[in-house]
C-alpha cells in the first residue's frame, strides 16, 4: 500500500489522521515541524504528502517549493491541509507546489477521496 508522509505540528489531528489513514493500509509516516518534515519526505521517499502550512521550524509552502522545484521529488503529490482559507491562500499554494488544497475543520472521507485521486494519476 501507499506511503504517506503527513507533516502537522497538531498532535490531536495528526494522531487522529494517522490512525485513520493506517485503517485503510495506508503505510503512514508523520513529522512535527518543517525541518523534520523536510528530511523526511527527502529520506522516505513518500508516495503523497499531506502537508499543514503553519509550522514550526520550516513553514508549508517553503517546504513545498523546495520539494517541487527538486527534479528528483517534483512528482510527489501534495495535499495542502490547512487552517487559512483566505482564498490568497489557496493561491499561493498552488504556486508554491500544491496538488489539492483542503482546508480544517475537514472530513476524512473527503481528504481521503482526495488521496486516492492523487495516487491514481
Amino acid at each position: 500500500m501507499a506511503k504517506i508522509l503527513m507533516i502537522e505540528d497538531d498532535k490531536d489531528i495528526l494522531k487522529t489522521t494517522q490512525y485513520v489513514l493506517e485503517k485503510k493500509g495506508y503505510n503512514c509516516i508523520t513529522a512535527f515541524d518543517g525541518i523534520e518534515g523536510l528530511h523526511k519526505a527527502k529520506n522516505e521517499n513518500p508516495d503523497l504528502i499531506i502537508l499543514d502550512l503553519m509550522l514550526p521550524k520550516m513553514n508549508g509552502y517553503k517546504i513545498a517549493r523546495l520539494l517541487k522545484f527538486d527534479q528528483k521529488y517534483k512528482k510527489i503529490p501534495i495535499i495542502m491541509l490547512t487552517a487559512k482559507a483566505q482564498e490568497s491562500d489557496k493561491k499561493l499554494g498552488f504556486q508554491t507546489g500544491a496538488d489539492e488544497y483542503m482546508t480544517k475543520p475537514f472530513e476524512f472521507e473527503n481528504l481521503l477521496s482526495l488521496i486516492e485521486k492523487q495516487l491514481k494519476k
